[in-house]
């Protein structure tokens, strides 16, 4: 039982300290992304996300706190996570590769000034890589979310989040806190700041 006990205040002291040391290094570039993803709602741009595993259950998580309400009565907001239409994704895989499931969905629905959410832990997925490829292309305003190996991702992203850690769950803890902030942020200065 002490052993299990030690489990559990070993992975909360770990997870804390990530957070503070991310979000102490991010905290002015979460200011700057909220306000882009804002300006572009204004401007009747929409956000991508899109992710693998539970990234992908990430990606349609911020989706869906956008689309519905975070925590203001408002207007749903235009936010598609790309990870989510299995025959799209099945079809694309089976018809070309997996490699182009974001990609090719990016080429359809993506349009200049649109901004992307690309969520990787590692960094590595090819798919994520080529989405964000195409992104940059056909110029959408990325914003990559990887750990602390993703510098590859990290590179081809206007904006990069890299959690310093090499252990999954405690990159995508701060990853799935860091959507909620910007969310927030994005709600505050679209619905709740004075003069809007």
């Amino acid at each position: 039982m002490k052993s299990l006990r030690r489990s559990i205040t070993k992975a909360v002291d770990a997870s804390i300290r990530t957070k503070k040391e991310f979000f102490e290094k991010y905290h002015d570039q979460i200011i700057e992304v909220s306000r882009l993803i804002a300006e572009a709602f204004d401007d009747g741009k929409k956000l991508l996300l899109f992710g693998n595993g539970g990234s992908a259950t990430d990606a349609s998580h911020i989706a869906a706190e956008f689309i519905n309400r975070f925590k203001l009565e408002r207007p749903g907001l235009p936010a598609i996570a790309l990870n989510t239409d299995m025959a799209v994704i099945t079809s694309i895989a089976n018809d070309y590769d997996y490699s182009e499931v974001f990609a090719r969905q990016v080429k359809s629905l993506g349009q200049e000034g649109d901004i992307v959410i690309a969520i990787s832990t590692s960094g590595t997925s090819r798919n994520i890589l080529k989405a964000i490829d195409v992104c940059r292309k056909r110029g959408l305003i990325t914003i990559g979310l990887t750990g602390k190996k993703g510098e590859k991702m990290a590179s081809k992203c206007n904006y990069p989040f890299v959690v310093p850690s090499a252990d999954t769950p405690r990159i995508q803890e701060c990853h799935i806190l860091l959507g909620h902030i910007i969310c927030d942020m994005v709600e505050e200065i679209l619905f709740a700041l004075p003069g809007r």
